[in-house]
């Protein structure tokens, strides 16, 4: 495990220290969790806009369903008919 410092606001050296006593744990611990939780976040962001960018490519590329046979689908989830994912057909 590395060491890292870090210089902390004087209210945010305040809460640190209130969450880490009333969890009965080190503020090396609370951090940890925090920066864990918002690389976490971070990645799946990223995620998303990569996402969101192959989406707007493939719909500038024309490759669109309408939105009819979207609803008509979701209308199916959970009957006997259910309906496979319809697609851009291109």
């Amino acid at each position: 495990m590395s060491v890292t410092t870090v210089r902390l606001q004087a209210d945010v050296e305040q809460h640190l220290e209130a969450i880490a006593s009333r969890l009965h744990r080190s503020k090396g611990w609370v951090i940890n969790q925090a920066l864990a939780e918002y690389i976490e976040k971070q990645q799946l962001e990223q995620e998303r806009w990569r996402q969101t960018l192959e989406a707007m490519e493939s719909a500038a590329q024309g490759k669109v369903v309408d939105a009819s046979e979207v609803h008509n689908w979701l209308k199916s989830w959970g009957t006997e008919n259910e309906q496979d994912a319809p697609g851009s057909g291109k």
